[in-house]
This record gives structure tokens, sequence and C-alpha cells, in this order.
């Protein structure tokens, strides 16, 4: 499939929100016929390639301009008035960042602050990067960004300009909390200077703060961490037995020692818990990803400087350490773990490692000489996302904010997507009241806007399925559809209380299956949307993958990221590509695996909570049938092609945005579309309106003659036999 490209005018950006900070803007329109949304990354082909930010242009601006900073235009090797190819861009997550700079910015700036001042940031090597943060749309910096940067480094890095001098992996990539982001010298990574040490020492809150400590935001108490009370309440008992209180535990037996690795997904606020609970403690802290980056020995001597610091007793706390240890271990790994575990046998010292892939740790991390304990904080369900969101805007001039809709219509996001919500929220805010010089004040609107933007990072590594607002009653007809997938989908989460009540166990999994283009996906968005669900799609085979044991692992994780954001619904579309009839394939025994896999995920020792499984098919025969027996996916629902009541919805729905002339008559339109399917009837109207071009390119309106052309021009996909044969189905199983 060719990807699209535009060819556009460029124009450089004059606003001063927009300077330096990576970011092109574009018409709306020129975005959605890439296949992007605003802050997806976009590739630029002038005399070189490289990347950036797309957001929308100020109203007015042409359709064929595109708006570039002083930055991104030299980064493509243009002038003004020159044109631009512009295109979708894969761009993965950065695992590490070098860039080279003045040496005195590469001697005061210390590792962590570079990462968040280029945090959100889309790079490419050599390109040309500033220290303004992205502070515009998801996943961007903080003002605590702008003011350690102010005290590291004075005025003078509002002017500063960087060089990308190497990326891993290779192309365009997007700097992440997680990406490892270190200075080049004479084109290497190497330690920064002791004024820019990642290892940073805190005492008590009346005590004193070590110089070699980089500038890093206040910790939240613990009564902010709301949801996460239990945990808190364990650790700090942990906390307490070991280093206040070691002498009760010797004579009960037990060693002092504590090491603890707080687990849970990324933005969930591990780091921050910890702080929060280690507030009053004397805290050696590591940054994982800038001692990750390091070459092997000085990583080593990273840790051992940080050991060192804390055996006058404290806590270790050692942030994302899967970058410092990860499991395809190094000969170098082996001597860091003696160094932790000389740590964890100290009198008075404890270790509290975080990570958002434990599976990813080296193996020794986890043995109860060093990590005897863990501590997994969970996706914050909807009460505590409410009380997230009190909260970040409790300091926020606001008016007529309900947050319990808002909490609502965000399953799965943790607490950082919620900030990056608030945040976008809060652009939108400033820029009306900028625009109406009004008093900034936050709405719901602002708060639903921002929805449109924000990705929840739990749904990372799995298709997102597109929403939006439409729910069961806006699918016209099917009511025995629509009440089956209601009692076997949103029954057991919205009133888990009545199965138990009577004994019984909710539906696994539901089937549904049904002629092409008969609205089985719309159905479940539709589903998705009424329920308030996070959703974990995968289309056709894309799980399988050629090396042993991959396809296994990804339904594995699949599954995990489902349980991590409960409630929630796993979409396998297609279903009849990734789980055919064991035994029948010519694959080496993959497709076989992946069933076998499926069915431990559906009915295994783990189960499933809160998580219910939709299969969408065209071609149930061809399903394993071990799959469709009860307790998985044991509901069986025909999607029946739509009759003329529902042709008759669907046209109305499709014809929304569409300008009809007074003399169309849809209810008779859909009389005459027998055999047509719900995709059909769209495609009926999407060709009525072409009509209407090709008569007159500034048509204002589709007439009758338009659909009837279009009428004449769409023929029906359904073949009725097939659909005869899967009325029957369910009756001849």
């Amino acid at each position: 499939m060719t990807t699209p490209q535009l060819a556009l005018t460029v124009r450089l950006n004059t606003s001063a929100a927009d300077a330096r900070r990576g970011l092109v803007r574009l018409h709306p329109e020129v975005l959605t016929a890439l296949g992007l949304r605003e802050w997806d990354a976009i590739a630029l082909t002038g005399a070189r390639r490289t990347a950036a930010v797309a957001g929308h242009a100020p109203a007015g601006t042409p359709t064929g301009t595109i708006l570039l900073d002083d930055v991104t235009l030299s980064n493509t090797g243009l002038r003004e008035d020159a044109t631009v190819i512009v295109g979708s861009v894969t761009v993965y997550g950065a695992r590490s960042v070098t860039v080279s700079g003045s040496a005195l910015a590469s001697t005061a700036i210390p590792d962590a602050t570079l990462r968040q001042a280029l945090l959100g940031k889309v790079v490419t090597v050599g390109d040309a990067v500033s220290l303004l943060p992205r502070d515009l749309g998801p996943g961007t910096s903080s003002a605590d960004t702008t003011r350690a940067l102010s005290r590291t480094f004075g005025i003078a890095w509002t002017t500063e300009l960087l060089t990308v001098a190497a990326v891993d992996p290779s192309g365009p990539v997007s700097i992440q909390p997680n990406t490892a982001v270190a200075w080049s010298h004479g084109g290497s990574a190497v330690p920064a200077p002791a004024a820019a040490t990642t290892m940073s020492v805190t005492a008590p809150v009346s005590g004193h703060v070590s110089e070699a400590e980089p500038q890093r935001p206040s910790p939240r108490s613990v009564e902010d961490l709301v949801g996460l009370q239990a945990q808190v309440s364990k650790l700090s008992e942990w906390l307490g037995l070991a280093l206040d209180e070691p002498e009760l535990l010797r004579t009960l037996g037990a060693s002092p020692h504590l090491g603890v690795m707080i687990t849970g997904p990324a933005g969930v606020g591990k780091t921050t818990f910890a702080r929060a609970v280690l507030a009053k403690r004397r805290v050696v802290e590591v940054d994982g990803p800038s001692v990750g980056a390091l070459a092997a020995a000085d990583r080593l001597a990273r840790i051992t400087a940080a050991v060192d610091a804390v055996q006058s007793g404290g806590v270790l706390l050692v942030t994302d350490v899967d970058t410092v240890l990860p499991a395809d271990a190094e000969p170098v790994a082996a001597l860091i773990v003696e160094q932790l575990r000389r740590a964890v046998e100290t009198d008075g010292v404890a270790l509290v490692a975080t990570s958002a892939a434990p599976d990813g740790v080296d193996p020794r991390m986890r043995t109860p000489e060093l990590c005897d304990r863990e501590l997994s904080l969970p996706l914050p369900d909807g009460a505590t996302r409410r009380a997230q969101l009190e909260v970040l805007l409790r300091a926020v001039p606001s008016t007529g904010l309900d947050l319990d809709a808002i909490a609502e219509r965000t399953p799965g996001f943790v607490v950082a997507d919620l900030a990056a919500l608030c945040r976008e929220a809060a652009l939108r805010a400033a820029s009306r009241a900028s625009r109406d010089t009004d008093e900034p004040k936050l709405t719901q609107d602002d708060l639903v806007g921002a929805l449109e933007v924000i990705r929840p990072l739990s749904r990372s590594g799995s298709e997102e399925l597109a929403i939006g607002s439409v729910s069961l009653d806006d699918v016209g007809d099917m009511v025995e559809t629509k009440q089956a997938l209601t009692e076997a989908v949103l029954w057991p989460l919205q009133h888990p209380d009545s199965f138990a009540r009577l004994g019984v166990d909710p539906p696994r999994g539901v089937l549904l299956y049904g002629p092409p283009g008969c609205g089985k996906t719309f159905l479940v968005r539709a589903l998705a949307s009424t329920g308030r669900l996070s959703v974990h799609a995968v289309k056709g085979a894309e799980l399988m993958d050629k090396w042993v044991g991959a396809s296994e692992k990804a339904v594995r994780e699949l599954f995990q990221r489902a349980r991590d954001s409960a409630p929630s619904l796993v979409f396998l579309d297609e279903i009849d590509a990734l789980a055919p009839r064991r035994g029948q394939s010519s694959d080496s025994g993959v497709s076989d695996r992946v069933v076998a896999s499926l069915l431990t995920e559906l009915d295994g020792v783990e189960p499933l909570r809160d998580v219910v499984v939709v299969g969408a098919t065209n071609r149930p025969d061809l399903i394993d049938p071990a799959l469709l027996r009860p307790g998985r996916l044991e509901r069986l629902v025909f999607v029946p092609p739509p009759d003329a009541e529902a042709r008759a919805a669907i046209l109305k729905t499709a014809g929304r945005s569409v300008p009809l002339d007074q003399d169309v008559d849809l209810d008779a339109l859909a009389e005459e579309l027998d055999g047509y399917s719900a995709a059909d009837c769209a495609a009926v109207l999407r060709e009525a309106a072409l009509a209407a071009m090709r008569r007159r390119v500034d048509a204002a309106a589709v007439t009758s003659e338009d659909v009837a052309a279009a009428r004449e021009a769409v023929r029906p996909s359904l073949d009725p036999v097939q659909v005869e044969h899967l009325r029957a189905y369910a009756d001849g199983r």
C-alpha cells in the first residue's frame, strides 16, 4: 500500500509559542488526507529528510501551506517559499539518543534535565534541536524543566542549539521518559562531570541536599497518591521494620535487609510513588535510563559511587532498573548486581527499584538476596481516575467541570495520561482566553476536546480502535444482536454482583459472525463506547511471527495489557486467520501454538477478571472448534444483512455530513437497496457525492440524479448463498 504524500509550500512560522520547538503546522484537511491526527509525527523531505511533530495550523492558513519554525526549516535544507514533500512516517520510541552541543552546555546540563527538555520531540541523526521544551500536545515537558535549565545554564539555554549525533533504533525516533539521552564528546557518549551526575542524595526534609543533585520536582505528599494507600502503608511498614526496628526482626530470626521492586504499567507513577513515600528519609537516587546509556565501565562506576554514598544509611532508589540491568545480561551485569547486593547487606540501607517491564530485568535482581519483595501499582479504576483529576486540577481556575464524565471516558488511562489530558485542555483554554481576552478558565469542553488528542499509554503495542461517541443506541435495527451483546459483554462488567448472587460465571467471550460489510467492527466500537471499555484490537494474523515463541509471547502480552487496563475488551478481528483449525496448516505449527495460547489465556490458571473477548469473522467454519466451546467464545451472535429499516438508518447516519437535495428520499432508496450490506449503503452515498462533483466541481448538494447514477455504479457485495450458510451455521453446529 502506497503511503500518501503531498507537496506543500513552506512558510516560516513566526509564532513565539512554536519557536524552535520542533513543530510544524498544517491545515486539518491535509492531516486528514495523510491519515494523521494532530500531534502525530510527519516526514519532511526537502534537500534532506527529517521528521517533526504535526499540529493544526491557525485559522485562515491556506490548505497548500506548511508552517515551519526556523530550526525545522534548517533541518529540511530548504528556504521559505520552497516546496517540501510531507507524508506519514513510522516513529519508534528511542532507547537512546546522543547529542552534541557547546562545551558549556554539556558540562552544565545533567542528562536527566537534557532528556526532560527534549521530551516528546521527534529527531533524526544530523538534526538541529533546541532546548526549548515541546510544551504543546501530549507527552511533553513541564515548567519544572525550564526552571532546571535556567538554574544550571542561565539564560543561554534559550538560544543553545544541539546536534543529534546518534539514535537507537535508527531512523526517526521520539524521545520518551525512559529514553537514555546523553552528551557526545568526539562522537561517543561519556559520563557527565561530577556537577551533572545522575546520582542524587536527598536528606530528610530538615537536612542538607548534596551539591551533586540535579534539580528535580519536589516529591508529592502521600495524600496525593489516591488509590495507592494500601501500597503506601505496605512500603512504609517494610521500611520502618528494616531501617527503624532491625533488632525486632533479628529477635524473630529474620534478616533486616530490604529490597523492593516497584512494578506497574508505564506512566502509572512508580517513581513519584517511591519519592513520596521516601520523602522523609535519606535517599540516593540513580536515574536508570541515563546510567544505562553509558559504557559498561562507566555504568559500573556510577552504581559503585551510588552504593558508596548510601553506606552511611538510607535508601538506594534505582528508577527504570531494566535499563541498567536488562534481561540479556552483559558481563558487567554480574559486577553491578554484586554492588547492589553490597548495598542491601549493609545495616540501615534499603534498595528500592522501579520497572515498567519486570520481565525484562536481569533475573538476579529478583532473587531473595536482592529484591525479595515486589509491590505492584495497578491502573486506576474510574473512582481513582476521578480523584486523580481532582488532585491535578485543584489549583486550576475552572467552571462547569464534570469529572465523573471524564473519568468514565478514560478507561486504561494512567496518571501520566491524565496529566497530559489536563495540559492539553489547559492549552485549549489558554488559546481561547488569549483570543477572546477573557479570564482564563478551564471548561468541560476543553477536557472533552483533549480526549480526541490524548492516547492512553496502556494501549501502546496494540491497535487502538477508534471509538468516538457512537453507542449501541446509534446502531439501526439489530435488536436481537444488540441484546445478545449487552447480555454477554456489558452485564458481566456492569452487574458482577448479580452473577455472584445467582452463583454463575459470566460468559467469557463472544463470536460475531456474518457476511462481510454488515457492521461487525462497528458493533464492537459501539459496544466499547457504551460500556466505556478500553479496547485492544488485533486484526487478522498480525500476532503471527516467524521466530519461535514470539507469537505466543505476543498473545500473552495482549491479554496482560487487557488485564492491566480492565474493564477492557479484546477484539480479535478476522479471527479465522488467527485461530484456524489445528493440524491443517503448513506453517511449522505456529498457528497451532497461537490457538493453544489463546485457549490458555481464556480459561487458564490466571483468570480473566473484567476482561471480555470478542471475535469477528465471516468464516466461522474455519475456526478451531475448541475455541467455541462453553467457557471460551461460547456465545455465537449472528450479524445479519440489514433489512429495509436498518438500511434507512444506515443511510441517514452516513448522510449526516452529505448535503442532500430535497428530492432525495432515503427511505425509498433503502427499499431499493435489497441485498446491499451496510458498507454498500455507505458506498452509494459516497459515490453519489462523487457523481455530484463530476457533474459540477463546486456542486452545493447531491441530487436524486446523482443518487440514481451511484445506484447503478455500486453493486451489492453480498452473496445470497453465503448469507444462507451463515444463517444456518449456529443451528448446524
